[in-house]
Parts: structure tokens; C-alpha cells; sequence
């Protein structure tokens, strides 16, 4: 391994930021020792982990094994009761405030899944509006910025969630999402940023989106309470044509100032590729628009691994190549419940893996310190699990993936800026085009016109370029027809949430571990 940062703060650098999706789960375990000294008895702790289960948390800045200060977390798995102590949330609640920094998921998911039931085209429903108002206080208490409570564009296509929502078509997501804009600009109390969110699953949909949505983020309409940014959601985040389009417009409508739209969020982005591409794009609106504006993006990944028992091996960043996190089954045997050799040296000597980059977490620990069970010994709860893993190995490994994750991340940043280049970035031809100076034209332009025949002019160029599902060319044009691709061992989805499996899984271990 080439390098482990502890501090992936100061790494960060001018590049795009990265947001792990916080899981329900890991929250609640950093949440329930915070409360509980003996939660995790002082015999299960690895001396490694200086603090203790608190080592996991990296928005601590005294305590964490290693720092971070983003993420996300959503609305959609949190308690959006305000006036009483949540001890399952303190991480995020509790948090250091000035050395950490959190965008609140609104839980448009949820309502898409027909979790949050109600007529949400109706703004007189009882359900719909109890939920738009807990979820606008929430974030006022306790999120830096927010996305707004969107109605994403594929409800219709969900049968739960069209059948749970009453919205049965593009045009009741749209009205369902005005009723929710306008609740929050008018009652949103100032303590948290909102951004406006963009949907629309094809280019008709996402450009008569944006027309119609604009404005909730004009200064002119909406003097002191217009929305502060940003948030690409359905075709907008994961087709590069259209995002270069669509960033262009904002400018050019004069919705992109500094000071005060100064964050664009791109949702379930997890691919290294497009890790460097926004750095470009945010590189180039700094330059030429708005010194101050940045670009975030999110993922669960880390965590869905982790419920799915797998574990983050590698990067592999090479020029003219595809950029790819390596993620898989970790170790999962009850026989090495007494193996006291180093983690990393044991999956390596046992023919796990081939390459194993280690983290701040692993470093110190023994293989069992992950695989916990002996066999036939029992859980918490008195049952036999499938797993040798308690809830403190899922929670570690968790921790290790964020920080893979992020430190892959930011050394694809590093090696781009010294001239290594991801094989679709680059179209190799009699004069080489690389991405870098196609966006640095595009936003140099001074006017509208010129910028939108600049895009037109390299179609073709971005037409190789995969989009953060998995498609690419022509592929992306409409998303609603590849909506569940993934690329690699990475989750592309816009989901934060988990799925059935994987909340199985973490159900099991919430009852095993009592949270």
C-alpha cells in the first residue's frame, strides 16, 4: 500500500468531495456506546483502537482512528422526532459542528418505495403534510445543508410507491414536488441550507424539470429564503452530456453565485471516473463563475458492503485503464476465533486475497478480532448465527470501507493531476482530447450559446464516457430503461437505503446487538 492518511480532511485538497451515506446501522452502534461504557465490553476491544468503539467515528476529530468531516445521512432512516433525545442518532446529532460537515438525504426514496405513505399530490393529506413537516425540522436542527423533499420522477413505475402515493405519472411527481418546495421555502426557519432538487428520467423530462423548478432558487422571486444550491438527481447525475448542459443553464440563468448557490450535490455517485470529472467541472466553475463553488457526491457503498460481508481489498488507478475499488467476501469462519495473527497478514497467508491495502481500522487488528464466534458459541440473544462476525466486526469492517473508499477517491485525484488518465477520460486520435480541456473550453465561454455548441461540438466524446449506472453512449439518453445497473463490485444506485437482504442482515445483527 502507498499511503495511509489518518487525516483524509487535509487530503481533500480542491478536489470534488466524497460523502459516505451513513447507514442506520453504524450510526446506531457509535450512538449506543457513546451511552453505554459497557456496551462493547472492555475484553472485545482491540488495543488498537486507541478510544475505543469511538475510534470508528470519524466526524470526531479528537477521537476518530482516522478524520473525515463529510457525509451524508438521510431523513429516511432517521427518528424526525426533534424534542427527544435520540441515542441511536448521537453521532449525527451530537456531533462537533464546526469540525464536521453533514447534507441531509430528504427521504424522496422512501415515498418512491411507498415507505411514506399519503396522497403527496395532494397538499391537504394529513400523512403527506406530518411528514413534509418533520422532515423540514429535522434538517433545521440538525443538517449543514439539505435536499429538498423531491418526489423522484420513477414513482410511477414503483407499484409500491405508486400505490402508496397516489402519484401515477411524471406530471404528479412534478406537482408533488411543487407542494413540497413550497412548504419548505416558506417555513424553512434558515439554520439549514436547502437544495434544490433536479429530476427527470430522460432529457425531455430533466430539461422541463428544471424550467419548471428554476426558481425556487432565485434571489429576485424568493429574497430571503430562495434555496442554496443544487442537488442532480435521475438523468441529471448520472449522463455527462446533460449534466455539462444543465450546469451551463444555471449559470447563464444567474443561478449559480457565489455566496449564495455555492454546492451542487450529485446523488449515488460512486465511480472513480466520475470522482475526477466533477473535480474538472468544479475546477472550471471556480475559475471562470464562482471561486467558492463545490460539488459533493454520495454513496452507500461502504456500508452495503459490509451487510452484504464483504470488505474493500484494493484500488486499482492505472493510466488508460478502468478505475475500479476492489471489494469481496471477507473472512467469515468460526475457526479463527482463537487465531491471534495480524488481519491483514492472515487473509494474505490463507489465500484470501492477493493484495490487501490496509487502514487505519485493520492495521491493528487479529483476525479475531473480526471473526468473533466460536464454534457453537451462541449470540446475545441466545441463537446460533450463521456468521462468526457480532456487530462490532460488521461496524469495523464498515469503518475500514469508508475510509478505503474515501482514500481511493482522493488518490484517483492525485494520480489524475500528475498525468494519469482513466481510459474513458481520454480519446486517443491524431490530436488527443482529454476531458480536463473540454470543460475548462465550455466554461470559459462568456455567453449561453456559445457554451451550449461547445457540448454539441464533442458529442461524440461524450458518448464513451460511462455513465455512474453503468451506462454509456446513447445508453444514457433514458435512464428509466437501465435503472438497477452497477459497475464492478461498486453499487451505482441512487439509493442510500438497503435492500431487502442487506436489512435482513443488519436486522438480524440490530437484534443480536440490542439497538
Amino acid at each position: 500500500m502507498e499511503r495511509m492518511n489518518t487525516n483524509l480532511t487535509y487530503e481533500q485538497k480542491d478536489y470534488a468531495v466524497f460523502l459516505p451515506a451513513i447507514s442506520g446501522f453504524f450510526a446506531a452502534f457509535i450512538g449506543r456506546q457513546r451511552n453505554n461504557s459497557n456496551y462493547i465490553p472492555a475484553t472485545r476491544l482491540p488495543p488498537s483502537l486507541t478510544h475505543g468503539v469511538e475510534s470508528l467515528n470519524y466526524l470526531n476529530p479528537t477521537q476518530g482512528q482516522f478524520k473525515y468531516k463529510w457525509s451524508l445521512y438521510s431523513a429516511g432512516h432517521a427518528d424526525l422526532n426533534v424534542t427527544k433525545y435520540v441515542i441511536k442518532e448521537d453521532m449525527v446529532r451530537n456531533r462537533d459542528r464546526d469540525n464536521s460537515w453533514l447534507l441531509g438525504d430528504s427521504g424522496g426514496f422512501q415515498i418512491g418505495k411507498g415507505v411514506w405513505e399519503g396522497d403527496w399530490k395532494n397538499p391537504a393529506c394529513p400523512k403527506a403534510q406530518k411528514k413534509r413537516e418533520q422532515v423540514l425540522t429535522w434538517m433545521d436542527a440538525f443538517m449543514d445543508y439539505g435536499m429538498i423533499l423531491d418526489i423522484p420522477a420513477w414513482v410511477c413505475r414503483s407499484p409500491a410507491g405508486r400505490d402508496a402515493t397516489g402519484i401515477t405519472s411524471y406530471e404528479d411527481a412534478v406537482q408533488g414536488t411543487y407542494i413540497n418546495n413550497d412548504w419548505f421555502i416558506h417555513h424553512r426557519n434558515g439554520n439549514c441550507k436547502f437544495l434544490n432538487v433536479l429530476q427527470g428520467e430522460n432529457h425531455t423530462e430533466a430539461h422541463d424539470w428544471y424550467k419548471r423548478m428554476k426558481h425556487y432558487c432565485d434571489p429576485n422571486q424568493f429574497p430571503e429564503t430562495h434555496f442554496n444550491g443544487w442537488a442532480m438527481g435521475g438523468q441529471n447525475m448520472c449522463d455527462i452530456h446533460l449534466v455539462l448542459h444543465r450546469i451551463v443553464e444555471i449559470i447563464h440563468d444567474g443561478l449559480l453565485e457565489e455566496g449564495i448557490h455555492d454546492f451542487m450535490h450529485f446523488l449515488g455517485t460512486s465511480r472513480l471516473e466520475w470522482a475526477v470529472m466533477l473535480t474538472d467541472i468544479q475546477r472550471a466553475v471556480r475559475k471562470y463563475h464562482n471561486p467558492k463553488f463545490t460539488i459533493t457526491f454520495d454513496c452507500a457503498s461502504p456500508f452495503l458492503a459490509s451487510a452484504n460481508g464483504q470488505i474493500y481489498t484494493q484500488y486499482e488507478i492505472d493510466d488508460r485503464s478502468k478505475w475500479v475499488y476492489r471489494m469481496v467476501p471477507g473472512i467469515d469462519d468460526r475457526k479463527y476465533h482463537a487465531d491471534t495473527r495480524n488481519f491483514r497478514q492472515a487473509m494474505l497467508q490463507d489465500g484470501f486475497f492477493s493484495r490487501f491495502d490496509d487502514s487505519p481500522i485493520t492495521a491493528g487488528l487479529k483476525i479475531n478480532d473480526i471473526c468473533f464466534y466460536a464454534p457453537g458459541q451462541i449470540n446475545k440473544v441466545g441463537k446460533m448465527s450463521v456468521t462468526s462476525w457480532d456487530g462490532f466486526a460488521y461496524a469495523m469492517q464498515m469503518c475500514h470501507n469508508v475510509w478505503a473508499h474515501v482514500n481511493a477517491v482522493q488518490e484517483a485525484n492525485r494520480r489524475y493531476d500528475t498525468g494519469i488518465i482513466p481510459n474513458m477520460l481520454v480519446k486517443e486520435n491524431f490530436n488527443r482530447i482529454l476531458f480536463r480541456d473540454l470543460v475548462d473550453e465550455i466554461f470559459s465561454c462568456k455567453d449561453r450559446d456559445t457554451s451550449i455548441k461547445t457540448i454539441e461540438k464533442y458529442s461524440k466524446f461524450w458518448m464513451q464516457i460511462i455513465g455512474t449506472r453503468g451506462t454509456v453512449g446513447k445508453r444514457t439518453i433514458n435512464s428509466s430503461t437501465n435503472y438497477s445497473l452497477f459497475f464492478e463490485e461498486v453499487d451505482q444506485s441512487e439509493e442510500t437505503d438497503f435492500s431487502e437482504d442487506q436489512e435482513h442482515n443488519l436486522e438480524i445483527l440490530e437484534n443480536e446487538e440490542n439497538i
